[in-house]
């Protein structure tokens, strides 16, 4: 099987080439760097730029599943030009791969598509599943909702599509836990808020995994990409000191110094999102990270 991976020099991405290295699948990327462009028996490079929708055709030859993972980060400060950022590379992304598809003659019959946890409303006690239709009215919930409109479209190409609702992903390379583990690590761990926001995570090798399960099993729709024991901050805090073996002294962060210090951005580490991923094991899926203690101690020792 061959493979167009978008976003495939980012952190996810280069765990989902690793392992479709490991099956023997050829994986064609697609980069806005020219200088990140290769090419050798498994791993080939094209340039494209979705800001201003040039991409090379020819990354389609022999492609029958596409990975779509581009997008701006969202830890970096949410100033409004950088907002506009967040937004824009992910509809512009989606809108180019359609234009590409709906241009040109290619074999794809499948796309799978990063979404984010985001869209669901913070709650500290309902469990969402995909069936929900309530959406975050936050810019957060706002961009994923109008991220997955825009992906949706694809489905008009005669291509099927599935959605990852993607939660905090555990790696040791780098992303949200290391962020974490960063404090605690130097003695000044401490919750956020009253640390009872639920947060759903998932460990990056279980992630890459799902993106190739429903590839392979030809599963459409949205699926949670979390596992099965979402965990509250303070808790999550809690076992990455264990983790580490640091102590915890400090008292909790409080939620108004937080909207202070990151304004809008605080949505990220306040808002309470847990999520049931009963939909994916239903068909099939075993996690190998499903215990934050293994995932933990796989990303930080």
């Amino acid at each position: 099987m061959k493979i167009l991976i978008t976003g495939a020099t980012g952190l996810v991405g280069r765990e989902i080439v690793e392992q479709c290295t490991q099956k023997g699948y050829f994986v064609h990327y697609l980069t806005t760097n020219k200088e990140k462009i290769k090419n050798n028996s498994v791993l080939k490079g094209f340039y494209w730029n979705p800001e201003s929708q040039d991409i090379d055709s020819e990354c389609l030859e022999g492609v029958s599943a596409i990975i779509n993972l581009a997008g701006a980060s969202i830890s970096k400060r949410w100033t409004p030009n950088y907002k506009l950022e967040i937004a824009n590379s992910r509809v512009n992304s989606v809108k180019l791969l359609h234009k590409l598809l709906s241009e040109n003659k290619h074999q794809v019959t499948f796309l799978a598509s990063a979404s984010a946890l985001g869209i669901y409303p913070s709650s500290f006690k309902t469990e969402y599943d995909e069936t929900n239709k309530d959406l975050n009215p936050t810019f957060l919930g706002k961009v994923v909702h109008g991220w997955e409109k825009e992906i949706d479209k694809i489905k008009s190409l005669d291509i099927s599509v599935s959605k990852l609702r993607i939660g905090i992903v555990l790696s040791k390379d780098g992303g949200a836990l290391q962020q974490m583990a960063k404090p605690i690590k130097l003695g000044f761990g401490a919750g956020i808020g009253n640390g009872k926001q639920y947060q759903s995570w998932i460990h990056i090798k279980d992630l890459a995994h799902m993106f190739l399960f429903v590839i392979e099993k030809k599963l459409t729709g949205t699926f949670n990409a979390v596992s099965s024991n979402p965990i509250t901050n303070y808790n999550m805090t809690k076992a990455i000191a264990i983790s580490l073996k640091k102590p915890l002294w400090l008292p909790s962060i409080p939620s108004f110094l937080i909207k202070i210090l990151l304004g809008e951005m605080s949505a990220l580490v306040i808002e309470s999102q847990k999520l049931s991923n009963a939909k994916i094991l239903n068909q099939g899926f075993n996690f190998k990270y499903d215990l934050l203690e293994k995932a933990l101690e796989d990303c930080l020792n």
